[in-house]
């Protein structure tokens, strides 16, 4: 059976999501497989997250700064060296024709061949957590962009006139699904997605227990306690 990210080498993926720490979280594993396998990852993030604040980072402004650094880091873990950072306010984004224009420039800007975003429908993550509203509506925004925004010169022409033509994506994949149709075997990535998650110092608190809570998480996850898997809603649109 052929593997549903069986693409060519040099592919562009382009992931956006609503903070600093969300690819990580939401599929770390898989974005290290992906640059592994060859694959061109970057970053969009909408939000710098400055509301996810500690006892040791009270002031927002100054976790902003430090969550961009972070991130950048995290990323580099994981073979990721472009991170676009939007200003839109953490825990207050909203899928605004606004914010719908300036992803659809970002897609026109990198013309990735895959766009992967978290899921919008999915409220209830699991027994014990809802989902953030910044993340559904980071889903949201770029679902609208992807289709028909992005592909259509009529939406949005002053894109055009600043240089970003339309653009046609092959695949959407939806991390965080409410109904998955992938599921990606990432156990050997692992280690390096929970590399990457400390240096996410300012949200993780203490690494050590972050680290127990980590494997807790991917024992509940799995089938067995040598696998981890991460799992997609995957749109392939037709050429």
């Amino acid at each position: 059976m052929e593997q549903a990210d069986n693409w060519p080498v040099g592919t562009t993926i382009l992931v956006i999501l609503a903070h600093p720490d969300d690819p990580e979280f939401f599929l770390g594993g898989t974005i290290a497989r992906w640059t592994t396998a060859g694959y061109q990852v970057k970053y969009g993030l909408l939000t710098k997250g400055e509301r996810g604040i500690s006892p040791d980072y009270p002031e927002s402004q100054k976790l902003a700064e430090v969550r961009v650094e972070e991130q950048k880091n995290a990323a580099a873990v994981l073979g990721v060296h472009e991170v676009t950072f939007f200003d839109y306010q953490d825990g207050y984004l909203v899928p605004s024709l606004e914010v719908r224009r300036e992803v659809t420039r970002l897609i026109r800007s990198v013309r990735p061949d895959i766009v992967v975003s978290c899921d919008p429908q999915n409220y209830f993550v699991s027994e014990t957590y809802l989902n953030h509203p910044d993340h559904r509506a980071a889903g949201q925004v770029v679902v609208d962009a992807v289709f028909p925004a992005v592909s259509n010169p009529s939406f949005f022409p002053e894109l055009i006139e600043e240089g970003y033509p339309a653009v046609r994506v092959s695949e959407l994949w939806l991390s965080l699904p409410a109904q998955a149709n992938v599921v990606l075997d990432v156990s050997e990535f692992w280690q390096r997605r929970a590399q990457a998650l400390l240096e996410h110092k300012s949200q993780i608190g203490d690494p050590k227990k972050f680290l127990e809570h980590l494997k807790e998480r991917r024992l509940e996850s799995s089938d067995t306690e040598d696998r981890y898997t991460e799992r997609f809603r995957r749109i392939i649109f037709r050429k």
